[in-house]
């Protein structure tokens, strides 16, 4: 019963569990309970929070999946992939695990440093290839479609060179407002950049945002304690990502429905 409960609702409790059996007249533990459940394989997990797909969403998703799903490697490895993200100073990205006594959770070397919003934040703009990381730059001002264009003409193409881009490469940005503008696609139609067409909903499906978490990770190992550091920081650690971390990113990850779906 409890297996069966919990496979058809996740976020079943143990609390729920341990009054549904006492109703039935089985009296158990919460332990015993944990104990059975991860003797089948399942443990208590934060749920992954993920964009909210409407059915538009989803058809765009399965379209882009089938239409790439025999895509030679070699196609992928020619992808300029590229994305913003905002870091914190101090904040969710500095969570750490530490070893302490009992009662000694707010010894000054068991805490970590939080302030109202974080203490202050920096936007970043980067791109990556199979080849490795592109440029990252710290976005200072309000972005608008302005901003981004000056962004890309500034970064993208020195990054492609970099990068030793073959002939023909590809780019691929969200659809974020300020990236499909006519400005925008008419500024990238005279500077004859493919653009790769990207379904709506789909942070999940870009690479870079693997990127961007371990970016996160190392940052906040490093401890900065303001903006300036920050940024150096950021710039320092993007720098040194290493190959086998690219390698590990270059996979789309789709829903086991979507799966499905894609397979039949």
């Amino acid at each position: 019963m409890i297996t069966r409960t919990v496979s058809k609702n996740p976020r079943t409790t143990r609390g729920d569990l341990v009054n549904d059996l006492q109703r039935a007249g089985t009296k158990v533990t919460k332990a015993t309970i944990s104990n059975t459940l991860r003797r089948q394989g399942l443990k208590s997990c934060s749920a992954r929070r993920v964009s909210l797909l409407k059915p538009g969403h989803v058809q765009a998703r399965l379209k882009f999946a089938r239409e790439h799903l025999d895509d030679p490697e070699e196609d992928w490895e020619n992808v300029i992939w590229s994305d913003e993200t905002k870091i914190e100073l101090f904040g969710k990205n500095s969570t750490r695990r530490v070893w302490r006594r009992k009662n000694a959770e707010l010894h000054p070397k068991n805490t970590i440093p939080t302030v109202k919003h974080g203490g202050g934040n920096i936007m970043l703009w980067g791109c990556f290839s199979a080849k490795g990381p592109g440029r990252l730059i710290r976005v200072k001002e309000r972005m608008n479609g302005a901003i981004y264009r000056e962004i890309l003409s500034d970064n993208l193409l020195p990054s492609a060179r970099a990068l030793k881009m073959k002939r023909g490469w590809v780019f691929q940005h969200d659809n974020d407002p300020k990236h499909t503008t006519r400005a925008m696609k008419e500024w990238l139609r005279k500077k004859h950049f493919k653009v790769l067409e990207w379904p709506s909903q789909s942070p999940d499906l870009n690479p870079i945002e693997n990127l961007w978490r371990e970016l996160k990770v190392c940052v906040a190992q490093r401890q900065p304690q303001n903006i300036t550091a920050l940024e150096e920081i950021c710039m320092e650690e993007w720098a040194k990502i290493p190959a086998t971390k690219i390698e590990e990113t270059r996979t789309f990850q789709f829903s086991q429905a979507e799966q499905e779906q894609i397979i039949f």
